[in-house]
């Protein structure tokens, strides 16, 4: 009768602080005023370039080539694959808490208890055999085999897998999401590779058109038609290009370098496509719908992934508000003599209990930590529409830089094309006198740095191309 009272005092008690723990507010859903857009500015597409494979937007074998190297020794990728790694072992972890746990322990011990206390007066009033008395001081051997099982019934433990297995998902997404940026890091690096090679080619052009137009500004003085200043111009002229060809040299080896390190290699020379520069085609890009890019972006899941798991989070920490509920069992054989191990039943040894157990005095802090879970869900929202929002801006972004620079390098070929004729023009005059030195130099400097633009706005172009495939999501398939 007296258990039958506990027992019912317990389970009021667990009643109690069940109702009590539903009082905590769940989470305020958030309206969403604001709807993804329904197509991008000036667009019509509905297929998405992201959906290819990045074998299929790279053209160039020597390119594909550097991003298989890539895929397979690149270290923030290796990084990244041991987080996933980490994550996974996560999941076993929680999945194992939701499983009984199961153990076995053999134990050696000696205990001498004082003869006038109530142990030791029943040690010595026991009789184990007639004619044998209890060993002074008692030796303790036993075997034991023992279960401890935590039943799941508000749901805590499984929400809890389920949330690794979400934060699992996320870690695959950011996988993809590092694959994509590394691709598009390669690329553009290649790309910038080739622009450096073409600048190269120009000044080097340019140099060989300056020392020409030294040497006839020599012969113009012997003849006494300019002065040792003009001669002076020139070859400054000629020593600040060659002054140039030595920085962008620089600038080669260091793309280069940047190419290997993403490769996961020592500095070595880096194939490319021989090719001319200008010939080299911006791939075409279809935008399709930006609703796409939920299914084609990594980070946009990854976010996603991260909201369910925070969302899940919040149930778990509601869950420690109400009372748990566990089931330990023990069996094995226990004696003072070895040789008593094996009599049955004197030996044997059993139990099994069941606790429902509930928080009293710690409540606030429980409640610390669900109102903490609550606040990571709506911080998980938030990044959640964060990353669509800055995706959308990406791709809007891009589509404006790759029309405009299509016009940029349009009027910045036809300037190019102009200067060159003028530089022949500027020779012309100066051989008969017509123009001064200066002129044939400024002419020289103003195609010098006119070429070099129009080698960085193409670049920028094949740049452009390659970041929309990017924020659409594309290059992690």
């Amino acid at each position: 009768m007296n258990n039958y009272k506990i027992y019912t005092c317990v389970a009021l008690l667990g009643i109690c602080l069940a109702a009590t723990g539903c009082k905590i507010p769940a989470i305020t859903q958030r309206q969403e005023n604001n709807a993804v857009p329904a197509s991008y500015h000036n667009s019509s597409d509905t297929t998405n370039t992201a959906s290819l494979q990045w074998r299929s937007f790279f053209r160039d074998s020597n390119l594909v080539s550097l991003i298989d190297t890539a895929l397979h020794r690149n270290q923030e990728l290796m990084i990244t694959l041991q987080e996933i790694e980490i994550a996974k072992n996560d999941i076993r972890l929680k999945q194992g808490q939701i499983l009984p746990t199961v153990g076995a322990k053999i134990g050696l011990g000696v205990e001498k208890v004082g003869r006038y206390t109530s142990q030791g007066a029943g040690d010595a009033s026991t009789e184990i055999a007639p004619g044998k008395e209890t060993p002074d001081p008692l030796m303790d051997y036993g075997a034991m085999a023992y279960a401890n099982w935590e039943v799941d019934i508000w749901k805590k433990l499984h929400n809890a897998k389920k949330a690794a297995v979400s934060r699992y998902l996320s870690t695959v997404e950011g996988k993809n999401f590092v694959l994509t940026n590394m691709i598009a890091e390669v690329a553009n690096s290649y790309y910038e590779l080739l622009a450096l090679d073409s600048q190269m080619e120009i000044v080097k052009q340019n140099i060989a058109l300056q020392k020409n137009a030294l040497e006839v500004v020599k012969i113009q003085k012997e003849a006494s038609r300019v002065t040792e200043l003009a001669v002076q111009k020139f070859r400054a002229e000629v020593l600040n290009s060659q002054s140039l060809e030595f920085n962008i040299q620089q600038q080669i080896t260091e793309t280069e370098n940047k190419i290997n390190a993403l490769l996961g290699r020592y500095p070595q020379a880096i194939p490319r496509t021989q090719h001319h520069f200008f010939d080299i085609m911006p791939a075409m890009v279809q935008t399709g719908i930006p609703s796409q890019l939920l299914a084609n972006r990594p980070d946009i899941k990854k976010a996603e992934l991260e909201l369910v798991a925070a969302k899940l989070d919040v149930k778990v920490a509601r869950a420690e508000f109400y009372p748990s509920f566990g089931i330990s069992a023990g069996f094995g054989f226990q004696a003072f003599n070895p040789s008593y191990l094996v009599k049955f039943p004197e030996s044997m040894l059993y139990s099994l209990v069941g606790d429902l157990a509930g928080p009293l005095i710690n409540r606030n802090g429980i409640k610390a930590e669900f109102l903490s879970a609550n606040a990571r869900q709506i911080q998980a929202m938030y990044n959640y529409e964060k990353t669509i929002l800055n995706a959308y801006m990406e791709v809007s972004n891009s589509l404006s830089s790759i029309s405009n620079l299509d016009k940029s390098y349009e009027l910045k070929s036809k300037e190019v094309e102009a200067l060159t004729k003028s530089i022949d023009i500027s020779n012309d005059l100066f051989r008969s006198s017509r123009a001064d030195y200066l002129e044939v130099l400024m002419t020289q400097r103003d195609a010098l740095a006119s070429k070099l633009e129009l080698v960085e706005t193409k670049k920028e172009q094949l740049n452009a191309a390659i970041n929309v495939y990017k924020a659409l999501g594309g290059g992690w398939k």
